[in-house]
């Protein structure tokens, strides 16, 4: 129960391993080379059967490009464009996608935790957009730009969340139009991990793209990514003005955008798993291309926002077998292309931290570790459809990323001659907790959650019969306790706020909300 006390720890015995065990480590694990096997529902012809609808679609069909800009680059590249709608022609697609990179290195503030990134690469990143928190009391409200500083600070703190994202809670007290500026230097301030920037417009993605190059500079950012945007496409078959403007910011600044269809399967697609992944593919695939006329070569990556509805209600669900299945199936589409791709992790539709929560999430989980995903998003916080961040699910979420790392590590075979020759020295009837082998590899044998509980009902119940919400924000109480803010050097910083001082006087103070997801 959250209200009941956490007794004090003793300076010895059974209080003391435990306080050990448990101690925060704040050192960031690399990025995650995947060696786990993927699941390819799909065989050849079934990947085939999906390419070809996806470009029937995109020929027949078309796609509306609700922006002037855009669809005078699609003419010039030889586009059909009948108004707004653009129809592609297959061998056109495939010549845009071929230039889209499969691999790239995210550059960091701090260099060390810089990530490979495609391929067998993948990295996790906090959830983003959320309207409302649960914070360190478990009290639902509305956040402020303390609340992010918060959740980037915890972020920055959790070994295998590798990215701070960005408006992981909308910071409610802050005037709409000049969020992306704070929202921008929270991250940048309180951890020195990769981001993500701001995509609510394109004059917004231009400021986030000039706060990056105070904060790497131009050449670095010419060379290497060093942020990620993301852009919604308005499914079935729309890309919007301020997505495409936002777009283009990134793609001119050599770095990568989100290309994310927003699915909630049977409203926006066919009520059908196959067909509504042969429409996400093909605006996808739309956008993907798109990217490449802006700028040749850029960084992009195959995205998407995957939700079923509920027939009976209208409401999206998480967690379901169905959304299982189609990142299954858009790995393998991905795949296909040759480029990375993202999708989301741990969401959760429960309205608060309980056990609906915890299945939602674990079942998505799997799944994504399975279908091989590269960018991770949405990995820690994510509840009520995204309408909340929780504090105890966020902490609880990133332990299951390291646990998720760990299983998709696969099996460990350096120390393989020397736990057997534990065998022998055993024998029958022994036991290996004094073996020496048990002793050197102890700590990495087998993944030790800080938070999950495993003692008897009887220590439980002596200890406060604390269940696993409020033992989550005792332990984001601790960590926050512990943070050290890693500094930016004072002239980057006094430019950083100069930028966004100036900024702030030129942007008209207009209050109107805009999420990503």
């Amino acid at each position: 129960m959250i209200e009941a006390a956490v007794r004090h720890t003793r300076s010895g015995g059974r209080d003391a391993r435990r306080t050990k065990r448990t101690a925060p480590d704040f050192g960031m694990l690399p990025s995650l080379h995947r060696n786990l096997p993927v699941t390819e529902l799909m065989d050849e012809e079934h990947v085939a059967r999906i390419d070809d609808a996806s470009m029937s679609i995109l020929e027949e069909v078309g796609v509306v490009f609700r922006d002037p800009i855009a669809l005078e680059e699609w003419k010039q590249a030889g586009a059909d464009v009948r108004g707004e709608r653009v129809h592609l022609d297959r061998a056109l697609v495939r010549q845009l996608i071929s230039t889209i990179p499969s691999s790239w290195t995210y550059r960091a503030r701090n260099p060390e935790r810089s990530l490979p990134f495609g391929g067998k690469h993948s990295i996790f990143v906090p959830m983003t957009g959320a309207p409302f928190i649960r914070d360190l009391e478990d009290v639902r409200r509305w956040p402020t730009i303390a609340d992010l500083n918060m959740f980037h600070k915890l972020s920055h703190m959790s070994p295998a969340l590798h990215s701070t994202a960005h408006h992981i809670v909308e910071p409610m007290d802050m005037v709409v139009s000049h969020r992306h500026l704070a929202i921008t230097y929270s991250s940048m301030k309180y951890s020195d991990k990769t981001f993500m920037g701001m995509t609510t417009s394109g004059k917004n993605a231009e400021d986030v793209l000039d706060m990056c190059e105070i904060l790497f500079g131009r050449e670095t950012m010419e060379e290497t990514p060093v942020v990620t945007g993301n852009c919604n496409g308005n499914s079935p078959l729309v890309w919007d003005e301020t997505m495409l403007s936002a777009m283009r910011a990134f793609c001119r600044r050599n770095q990568p955008v989100l290309c994310s269809p927003f699915l909630l399967g049977g409203a926006n697609t066919p009520a059908s798993v196959a067909p509504a992944v042969a429409q996400l593919n093909a605006e996808a695939l739309s956008a993907l291309a798109y990217t490449q006329i802006v700028r040749k070569g850029c960084p992009a990556i195959y995205g998407h926002y995957l939700s079923t509805v509920s027939m009976k209600s209208g409401a999206p669900m998480a967690g379901t077998p169905e959304i299982s299945l189609m990142n299954y199936m858009i790995g393998q589409m991905a795949r296909f292309y040759g480029v990375p791709w993202r999708t989301s992790n741990l969401l959760g539709g429960a309205k608060t931290f309980d056990a609906q929560a915890g299945y939602e999430s674990a079942m998505t989980m799997n799944a994504v570790l399975h279908a091989g995903a590269n960018y991770i998003w949405h990995s820690a916080g994510w509840n009520e459809a995204g309408m909340h961040c929780s504090v105890a699910k966020f902490v609880v979420d990133a332990e299951m990323c390291a646990m998720g790392y760990r299983m998709a590590e696969g099996v460990r075979w350096d120390d393989f001659d020397e736990a057997l020759s534990a065998v022998r020295d055993v024998g029958p009837g022994g036991h290996y907790l004094g073996h020496p082998h048990t002793h050197a590899n102890f700590q990495r044998a087998f993944f030790m959650p800080k938070l999950f509980n495993n003692d008897s009902i009887e220590q439980w119940q002596v200890d406060g019969s604390v269940e696993i919400t409020g033992r989550a924000l005792q332990y984001a109480k601790r960590l926050l306790d512990d943070y050290e803010e890693p500094k930016l050097d004072e002239g980057v910083d006094e430019a950083l706020r100069d930028y966004m001082e100036r900024r702030k006087r030129e942007i008209p103070a207009v209050d109107a909300l805009n999420t990503e997801h």
